[in-house]
């Protein structure tokens, strides 16, 4: 069996969507002839944990755990923040921003480069130079974001022209907050250095998502493909009790950031209880995890949100079973500029369970692409705010007749496992030189 040596920064007991898309290839890998060993921090600073996925580690898979100093502690308590919060311009909500978060996040942008784990590069790239001098791999993965993941790939690269994998969840210098960030000219232009080593010193490069393609090739990117992320059949059990909401609910779970709360989805809902007292007497929205202070901005002038639940974060094991009992999952596409290519983690679960989608976003974007051809709900554009009171009328009128159908296209091609399938193809072409 061929050996891939897997460079991740997120990793069980670390929650949230990060750890998933590895976590599952990890658990797969062997059935597609190779074996994954991990690389990760021993002492990550993240706050979200969910001790139920260490579970989910394949017997027998070598871990490799060496230490990480990392500064957010510090740039904590400049912004005002837990350590693992979302370092990004999500966080400035509107409204006046302090000069400590100002600061904060000049160093984010400035100094901070690629990002805030740049101080675990070069003692990893030291420690693996060693140990790949003793230990044979056929390949090697780094997952980034954190994109300092792929630097420690980078450093590798040079002495040890390990065929190599760059695997993207997020763009680098085109991801959603990038043209927020305070940068300096050469702090821009050493991200954009950066980012072009890794892509042309990768032998593949794998990104999420068909306009996550066709951006990287026009940022110089060579030999990319599209794994999209999936859910794992294992983790959705259909069979298992249920006990559907009785409100006609509207669920999200995940971060909620500014750019992902969108005014036409709060105020279209508003609107449409004060318009249709029925709906108004059954409408509930659940939001569960992280959610930007914005959002209470958004909803501050409503004569009423008893029907809006703030909701904590839920261990994935449970994920499941509120967005199967959910009568509407809403799928919100950060609004920002990159947003066509954006296709959240949740997609592929939400079509997996089978319940109706409401989509906010790009109506001829990615996401909105992959909705449709599994006829899972409809799409409403970020300021369409008429579109989206009809879109959840027919919601809530499918719903009153009994007929809210579970999504019907085929989403087999989404599981975890064939996706991994593609991943080891790659790993294989670029270990044996056939691409």
């Amino acid at each position: 069996m061929k050996k891939v040596l897997v460079i991740a920064y997120y990793w069980p007991p670390s929650a949230g969507s990060g750890v998933q898309r590895w976590l599952k290839f990890v658990k797969y890998l062997r059935l597609y002839g190779w074996e994954p060993i991990v690389y990760t921090p021993a002492n990550p600073d993240f706050d979200l944990k969910d001790e139920k996925l260490l579970d989910e580690i394949p017997a027998g898979i070598q871990i490799i755990k060496q230490p990480i100093f990392e500064p957010f502690q510090i740039y904590s308590k400049l912004v005002g923040q837990k350590a693992d919060a979302q370092v990004n311009p999500v966080m400035k909500g509107e409204g006046k921003i302090s000069w400590k978060a100002r600061l904060a996040l000049w160093i984010r942008a400035n100094v901070f480069i690629p990002d805030s784990r740049m101080f675990w590069i070069n003692p990893s790239v030291s420690f693996l130079n060693k140990w790949l001098s003793e230990n044979k791999v056929d390949a090697m993965v780094t997952t980034g974001p954190p994109h300092s993941m792929h630097m420690i790939g980078l450093g590798i690269k040079k002495k040890h022209d390990i065929p190599w994998l760059a695997d993207f969840r997020d763009p680098w210098t085109k991801i959603d907050f990038y043209h927020e960030l305070p940068l300096e000219p050469w702090a821009d232009r050493q991200h954009k250095r950066f980012e072009s080593l890794v892509c042309r010193k990768a032998n593949h490069v794998v990104v999420v998502s068909n306009q996550m393609k066709e951006d990287a090739l026009e940022s110089g990117y060579r030999n990319v493909s599209v794994v999209t992320n999936g859910y794992d059949p294992a983790d959705i059990d259909l069979s298992q009790p249920l006990t559907m909401d009785k409100k006609f609910s509207i669920i999200h779970i995940g971060m909620l950031g500014k750019a992902r709360s969108h005014p036409t989805f709060w105020n279209g809902l508003n609107e449409l209880r004060q318009e249709n007292p029925d709906l108004a007497r059954h409408l509930e929205v659940r939001i569960y995890g992280v959610a930007d202070p914005i959002v209470q901005q958004q909803i501050a002038g409503f004569s009423d949100t008893s029907w809006i639940k703030f909701l904590p974060y839920v261990p994935h094991s449970e994920v499941i079973q509120i967005q199967r009992a959910a009568r509407v999952l809403l799928l919100s596409v950060n609004n920002v500029p990159s947003a066509k290519g954006i296709v959240t983690g949740k997609i592929f679960e939400y079509l997996a369970i089978g319940r109706p989608v409401l989509c906010i976003g790009p109506v001829d974007g990615d996401a909105a692409h992959i909705i449709r051809e599994a006829e899972a709900g409809p799409v409403v554009g970020f300021d369409d705010g008429e579109g989206l009171k009809r879109a959840v009328l027919e919601l809530f009128e499918q719903w009153k007749s009994g007929n809210d159908a579970s999504a019907s296209g085929s989403v087999e091609k989404y599981s975890r496992k064939a996706l991994c399938g593609r991943i080891a193809e790659i790993l294989t072409e670029i270990s044996t030189g056939t691409k």
